[in-house]
């Protein structure tokens, strides 16, 4: 298939513009709030029973945001390789996607009553989320020339952010000024419901624009035998190659260092600002705005950096703004500094998100074709790193009692990850081939 082909590009771009409402309407604003409120009992507690235990509800939404991540950190490395050696890549898109999109739209039905079935549905689409995006970060290198990696990763994520305040903008407008949508005064429930509803349908339907445009099988195998059986012969193939790739190991711990801070920073402000800062819903809510915002210029110029100064230039500088931003949190105590460090973390996040992704395809090697085994070890360092992140976070603020305690202490993981990064300057990219790694691929 001819690469650089600009409907194929776009179509694959335009996933992020279907799924990255989920990451902004359920994981970030309106769900954790609504979940909140609907967890929150006649006395004042937030206990809930789920599944026969009693747990406050902030720590059951995190253990489902943990259970879901862990549940697919150990599925990605089979499932990839069975999509690898089948060549069914899309189909493993698509059916995550589906699973993705159908649970957000049936948590138009959460309410106390439906209280269990609605975070088993909030798991299945977190499920979904990521686990479609393993498949979908995998066509990168097959779609397009190396040189065009870092801009178009970053126009995804730039499609992603716009996409997702649009539909943020419409589902806030709505629980604002119900009647505006013709729902009558009093039902607090419903315009929050919609919302989800919206997410799955603006989801599914988006994305059927990808899947229309991408191919299914960029390039052709002809599977023997049983897919599970040679998929696990496939993920073990690409673990040897991995071990012979050095500078690959190295970005992926690099990766897995920063990448605690940054999604750790990225799950977690909105309760810092809440609990340390004790600021209105409202605020917060205009803060990831933002933050969004802020975010679209930010990845195209971190491209831009890359293409002037090298990947690893370019990620460094981030990961030192990183640094500051975390410092800054400690001494910020008002309403400004939060909207200051919030335009300083967007114009960062999407800059080292778009470009790790593109950095790590740049290090895979030209002639494999397993592209969804190899990006499952990135999916997987991105699910783990985020499970221990957030972890640390916790324990930090349980044995403190402090927030900004916690806050300071991710500079430990971004200062690790700047260690293996400067392992890698003034190396190129382009993913070395030792003996062993250029043997198994020339077993294909």
């Amino acid at each position: 298939m001819e690469k650089n082909n600009p409907t194929v590009t776009r179509a694959w771009c335009f996933y992020d513009w279907a799924n990255s409402v989920y990451s902004l309407v359920i994981t970030s604003t309106i769900f954790p709030i609504y979940f909140s409120a609907v967890s929150r009992q006649a006395d004042g507690t937030s206990i809930v029973g789920f599944l026969g235990f009693q747990l406050d509800s902030s720590v059951l939404f995190t253990y489902a945001i943990s259970a879901a991540f862990l549940i697919i950190a150990f599925l990605s490395p089979f499932l990839t390789a069975i999509a690898d050696y089948s060549g069914r890549k899309k189909m493993f898109l698509q059916l995550f996607c589906y699973l993705g999109s159908f649970s957000c739209a049936g948590l138009y039905f959460f309410t106390a009553e439906t209280f269990t079935l609605s975070v088993i549905l909030f798991v299945l689409a977190t499920i979904g989320f990521s686990g479609s995006i393993v498949f979908y970060n995998a066509y990168l290198p097959e779609i397009a020339t190396e040189d065009q990696y870092d801009r178009l990763s970053a126009r995804g994520f730039s499609m992603g952010y716009i996409g997702s305040v649009i539909l943020l903008i419409f589902n806030l407008a709505m629980i604002m000024q119900p009647q505006w949508f013709g729902i009558v005064a009093g039902n607090t429930s419903l315009p929050p419901r919609i919302a989800f509803l919206s997410t799955g349908i603006w989801w599914l339907g988006f994305a059927q624009y990808t899947f229309y445009h991408l191919p299914g099988n960029v390039y052709q195998r002809k599977p023997k035998g049983s897919w599970i059986l040679n998929g696990f012969k496939e993920l073990n193939k690409v673990l040897v190659q991995v071990k012979g790739l050095p500078m690959l190991k190295r970005f992926l711990l690099a990766y897995f260092f920063y990448n605690m801070g940054v999604q750790t920073v990225m799950y977690l402000a909105a309760i810092f600002g809440e609990v340390e800062l004790r600021l209105p819903s409202e605020v917060l809510i205009i803060t990831i705005l933002i933050i969004q915002l802020v975010a679209i210029a930010g990845a195209y110029a971190f491209a831009r950096l890359s293409e002037k100064f090298g990947n690893i230039q370019a990620l460094i500088l981030a990961v030192l703004v990183w640094v500051g931003i975390c410092v800054g949190a400690y001494f910020t105590q008002g309403e400004l500094q939060f909207y200051a460090l919030a335009a300083v973390v967007g114009s960062v996040m999407g800059g080292i998100q778009s470009l790790s992704r593109s950095t790590y395809s740049k290090l895979i090697p030209a002639t494999t074709l397993d592209h969804a085994s190899y990006f499952s070890f990135y999916d997987v360092t991105e699910k783990v790193s985020i499970v221990l992140g957030t972890l640390a976070y916790g324990l930090i603020t349980q044995l403190t009692g402090s927030m900004r305690n916690s806050i300071l202490a991710l500079i430990t993981f971004f200062v690790l990850g700047l260690i293996f990064l400067f392992l890698m300057r003034g190396k190129r990219l382009l993913a070395e081939q030792p003996e062993n790694a250029r043997a198994v691929m020339g077993n294909q």
